[in-house]
């Protein structure tokens, strides 16, 4: 039996993530892919140059058979993939994907929420050349920092608005 990848499966480039119960919500999509905490601690890993299943599982502290379970299923939603380093025995490593890779947004966010509202003190810190790194969202179109009263919400999906589903 063949496994379909994430590309072959939906539109290209798109991840395949079941329709879940409730608002139709991509959080909620992602979260169903990303939301146990090996999953991200595996990304933030392999996005740290550690790409070998010893060098993640010392990294994230997380037990063996777990972070095995989850790398199958970051590989599978097309978030990961293995490459083969090694052809005698057979060793394989893990890289990011290119939608694993624009992950680093939301992996910096929670840096950056974490070091203002959990951590007495930034157990790292996110360098920009020669100087700290100090984010902020810029629209591209307008070239302007958005305000929390400028961003609104539109429901895009038929049939919901923005207190939940309507009647029809």
């Amino acid at each position: 039996m063949t496994t379909k990848t994430a590309t072959e499966r939906n539109q290209p480039g798109k991840l395949s993530a079941p329709q879940l119960p409730g608002r139709p919500c991509s959080i909620a999509r992602s979260l169903d892919l990303l939301g146990e905490k090996w999953a991200l601690l595996a990304v933030r890993e392999v996005s740290f140059g550690n790409h070998r299943f010893n060098e993640i599982a010392r990294n994230t502290g997380a037990p063996r058979d777990r972070l095995a379970a989850r790398l199958r299923a970051l590989v599978e939603a097309g978030i990961l993939e293995r490459r083969q380093y090694q052809a005698s025995p057979a060793r394989w490593d893990y890289h990011l994907t290119p939608a694993g890779r624009d992950l680093a947004p939301v992996l910096r966010a929670l840096l950056v929420w974490g070091d203002r509202w959990v951590s007495p003190e930034p157990p790292a810190t996110l360098r920009h050349g020669d100087h700290d790194l100090d984010l902020d969202w810029i629209c591209r179109r307008c070239d302007q920092a958005p305000g929390d009263r400028s961003v609104t919400v539109h429901a895009n999906t038929p049939g919901w608005d923005l207190r939940g589903p309507q009647p029809r």
